[in-house]
């Protein structure tokens, strides 16, 4: 289990489910991951779900507001020094503003932006919450993937605001994979929607890790979710599948 006790600037640190039915979200995915759930009261008029496994903070939820649309979404934080700076150049980078930093009580505080691409991403500057206590494990955010239709506009993109390094795997998807990296460490990877993708928008999407994939299929599709994508193996990196909960978020899960 990689337990975490801080995040270097520039990496995945937090994710989090905006969702219109946070009882029934807890329960699903409490049943897949193993999740227990706490309500933190918050300065709204909803309560913030903090999710663990073993006691160790995983991920949250909460019940999404209605100018956040209609379809409930999860979403990715990355860990920034300075939140404002870093949402400002995002904008001067050609990305877009999506909400304007703010303080999350004494978490932290956060902002999100769109890249220039579409795919939308939080930023993160930690108060007392500084992420996830688990990442790359069973029951944890396990990768991050970007899927845009333009991968050199993503990489000029990133590498100017995070400082993140591409480079082309040849072993995954017959040299299609992308990989980013800061420091010689991996934090994500992309790849480039095509005509087999349909009309799927950029995202950012979150793969979970999980002991079984196709017993982790079973209980979603028990438990009312859906089948995205059908699982795959891919060599050197596991078995995966892209699922739906029973209100329509779209995550991934990946076998360790």
């Amino acid at each position: 289990m990689a337990e975490m006790t801080s995040y270097p600037a520039g990496t995945f640190c937090w994710v989090d489910l905006a969702t219109n039915a946070p009882e029934a979200a807890k329960t699903f995915y409490g049943e897949i991951f193993g999740w227990t759930s706490e309500d933190l009261p918050t300065d709204y008029e909803v309560p913030y779900s903090i999710l663990e496994r073993d006691g160790k903070r995983a991920a949250a939820l909460y019940e999404m507001a209605p100018e956040q649309g209609a379809f409930p979404y999860w979403a990715s934080y990355v860990r920034v020094m300075d939140v404002q700076a870093s949402a400002e150049q995002a904008v001067e980078l050609g990305g877009r503003l999506v909400m304007p930093a703010v303080d999350v009580m004494q978490l932290g505080r956060m902002a999100f932006i769109q890249d220039p691409t579409g795919a939308v991403l939080g930023l993160w500057e930690p108060g007392s919450l500084f992420g996830a206590e688990i990442d790359n494990t069973n029951g944890a955010r396990s990768w991050s993937e970007l899927q845009t239709r333009n991968t050199k506009a993503a990489t000029r993109f990133y590498h100017d605001l995070f400082g993140w390094t591409a480079r082309t795997s040849k072993s995954l998807m017959d040299g299609r994979y992308t990989l980013f990296e800061l420091d010689g460490k991996e934090v994500g990877g992309m790849i480039e929607l095509d005509a087999e993708w349909g009309s799927m928008p950029p995202n950012w999407s979150i793969y979970f890790g999980v002991e079984d994939c196709d017993r982790a299929i079973a209980a979603a599709k028990r438990l009312g979710g859906s089948i995205v994508m059908d699982p795959m193996e891919v060599e050197n990196v596991g078995r995966f599948a892209f699922l739906g909960d029973p209100q329509g978020a779209i995550f991934a899960i990946i076998q360790h």
